[in-house]
């Protein structure tokens, strides 16, 4: 694992403030410049056509900012960042099916003791694509801030524990003003950081945690979970008898204590196997 030798590398670490606040800024410009209602966007239920045209907006902005940081202030290629592609499909597709696997295995259990009811489907694949394309705009334009970036610099300076709870403090903290957020909502998606930057320790690269977070994503919505207590399309529809600490009420899944149990987990395993990896290949 690579050593501490850069004590600047924390300082560094607070552009991602910039690379996080000024696209949102921008965003919210071009948004009612074409005239969309930003009110909706408080209220927790997501318009994909809105959402996709502000996530985009927000990932070409970040990617001009992160280019001149890489440049002048990192002076390393943009690539370095951890987009490198050479031999990374295996572990995209790891990404992938996990997010599959953990949020089939949460909707299986919740309905099997009856903490969410079945209502009906809705399979609308225009939906899905504009989904896929939303949550993918999501999961690069996060895990490239808060792992490739803050993380990145923050290893220059601490030890990858440190590392990894400064970035997921963070992490957590931007989703403090969703809808419906919880005190527990917030522990769960800081113990996704440590879920989501485990494998970048080792690999210093984004594309499995970038699969693993889109996946966590779409797959949550699609089986009709909120998404950090918003609310997007889904395929299933089911009710919740009683919010609660199972269930995670109106934020979802993410405010449950089956979620920090699978987080936890998740981890673990995550953290072990590319410990691993990193092993065999040094």
């Amino acid at each position: 694992m690579k050593k501490i030798t850069n004590h600047t590398g924390w300082i560094k670490s607070l552009l991602s403030f910039f690379l996080l606040f000024v696209p949102q800024i921008f965003g919210g410009i071009f948004l009612l410049l074409l005239g969309f209602d930003l009110s909706k966007m408080s209220e927790g239920n997501i318009d994909l056509n809105m959402m996709i045209t502000l996530e985009y907006s927000m990932i070409f902005t970040m990617g001009i900012m992160l280019w001149l940081f890489m440049k002048f202030i990192d002076k390393q290629p943009l690539i370095e960042i951890g987009l490198e592609t050479k031999g990374r499909l295996k572990e995209f597709n790891y990404g992938i099916i996990l997010g599959l696997l953990i949020m089939a295995f949460a909707y299986v259990f919740l309905y099997l003791i009856g903490e969410i009811v079945f209502k009906n489907y809705n399979f609308d694949l225009q939906k899905i694509f504009l989904s896929i394309v939303l949550f993918m705009g999501v999961s690069i334009f996060e895990e490239v801030i808060f792992r490739g970036y803050m993380l990145k610099n923050l290893l220059e300076s601490f030890n990858p524990y440190v590392a990894l709870f400064i970035s997921s403090i963070f992490f957590s903290l931007i989703h403090g003003s969703n809808p419906n957020v919880t005190t527990l909502g917030l522990c769960n998606i800081f113990l996704a950081g440590f879920f989501l930057g485990a494998s970048y320790i080792f690999t210093k690269n984004l594309w499995f945690p970038i699969a693993l977070h889109f996946s966590w994503n779409f797959f949550q919505s699609m089986f009709g979970f909120k998404v950090s207590g918003l609310d997007s399309y889904s395929i299933i529809d089911f009710s919740i008898p009683e919010n609660n600490l199972l269930n995670g009420g109106e934020f979802g899944f993410e405010s449950s204590f089956l979620s920090i149990i699978i987080l936890i987990i998740g981890t673990f395993i995550i953290w072990n196997y590319f410990k691993k990896n990193h092993l065999e290949k040094s």
